[in-house]
């Protein structure tokens, strides 16, 4: 697949290999959390956070793989995967074809589920925190606010929200429209159980809400086609005086192309990130012609990864922004795909990006310029209110 974008986005868990990150926040209900599809960059534990040392696996390696295991009457696509799994590259998957579909519909904000969004709070109960209309959720009557206590029996209190996700998006086979899941729920003192039909939805995975004399608030879910432009266009509409709220929160990446766009809504040109494929430097710099002068908070929190790491780390460094929250996941590695013999797709670690001040990200993330939790919305209205009033 050579001429494809590098991703920047943690992929979704295939039977236990790397992380299920794909719409952590959107799509804990069905799409493909940490699978964002074609996108751009990702790393690999066996690469040093600075970006130095050499890969886990090359493309060749797995693709041979794939092809002495084919012309011995063998799964490619099984080689391919022992392949991955022994190289030490934590990000690297190895995707079925119509897995791989799956992740570019994702990409384009189409995926199956059933419509929820979660976090896990402190206490490691996991909450849903969104609803989409007109999705199996809503027809169930399940609410904001709801904690969601088990997935087909598992009990889900204590997982990472990207592991939630992979409960609720199902296995290669259990991942299609019209599959069912069972959700163990509570509100206040009520337990109650449902079984939902999995549905091909689509998502905005940008949202903005003004009100009358306050700052705008921009939440992107993911980095979906289009969603840079969104954020743009929503930045230019947005009352100069009373400034923007970026939340990031849970934003598990995605296409670093519609990052870029989205820093260049808030920058007049310049370096926006930094980054390798196989020691080949390469730069992402932002358009010119942005807002500079509105008042802008980001918010993160410990679900903000990749591409929105991206992002952040651009408008940190710049001074363009104050960030507010907790720290980020650490996830700034490079990853390119690969068609192999067979028809599947690797996805293999090729380098790291870094910040415009050489930063790197991988095994870091990025600390926020003020602290806070429950109350980062408030926090940011208070610290816009000292920027630009």
């Amino acid at each position: 697949m050579s001429g494809q974008e590098p991703l920047c986005q943690p992929r979704r868990v295939r039977r236990g290999a790397a992380l299920t990150m794909v719409f952590a926040s959107v799509l804990v209900a069905g799409a493909a959390t940490g699978s964002l599809p074609a996108a751009e960059p990702e790393p690999a534990s066996a690469v040093g956070a600075d970006g130095s040392g050499p890969r886990p696996v090359r493309h060749e390696d797995v693709a041979r793989a794939a092809a002495e295991a084919m012309a011995a009457g063998k799964s490619p696509m099984e080689a391919a995967e022992r392949a991955v799994s022994r190289s030490g590259d934590r990000w690297g998957a190895v995707y079925s074809p119509g897995e791989y579909e799956e992740f570019e519909d994702a990409l384009d904000g189409r995926y199956t589920g059933v419509g929820l969004s979660a976090r896990r709070e402190r206490d490691g109960r996991i909450q849903v925190t969104r609803v989409q209309s007109g999705s199996p959720a809503a027809a169930a009557g399940i609410h904001q606010g709801d904690r969601l206590r088990t997935v087909d029996g598992e009990k889900v209190d204590g997982r990472p929200v990207t592991e939630v996700v992979s409960l609720l998006r199902g296995d290669a086979t259990d991942a299609e429209a019209g599959t069912e899941v069972r959700l163990g729920l509570a509100r206040g003192a009520r337990d109650w159980s449902r079984t939902l039909r999995r549905a091909e939805l689509s998502t905005d995975s940008v949202t903005v809400r003004r009100a009358e004399g306050e700052a705008t608030v921009i939440t992107v879910s993911a980095f979906t086609k289009g969603s840079g432009d969104t954020i743009a266009a929503a930045a230019r509409q947005a009352a100069a005086g009373d400034g923007v709220i970026l939340d990031l929160r849970g934003n598990s990446g995605g296409l670093v192309s519609e990052a870029v766009t989205a820093a260049s809504a808030f920058l007049d040109g310049g370096l926006v990130a930094t980054y390798d494929v196989d020691g080949e430097q390469r730069a992402l710099h932002a358009a010119s012609g942005g807002d500079t002068a509105s008042p802008l908070v980001v918010l993160v929190d410990g679900g903000t990864m990749s591409a929105a790491e991206l992002l952040t780390g651009a408008l940190q460094d710049r001074g363009r922004a104050v960030v507010v929250g907790s720290r980020t996941f650490g996830k700034g590695s490079v990853q390119m795909p690969s068609r192999l013999p067979g028809g599947s797709v690797a996805e293999l670690t090729v380098g790291h990006y870094r910040t415009p001040s050489g930063r790197g990200v991988d095994g870091r993330g990025i600390t926020p310029d003020l602290d806070a939790d429950r109350d980062a919305v408030e926090r940011a209205r208070t610290v816009l209110g000292g920027l630009g009033r």
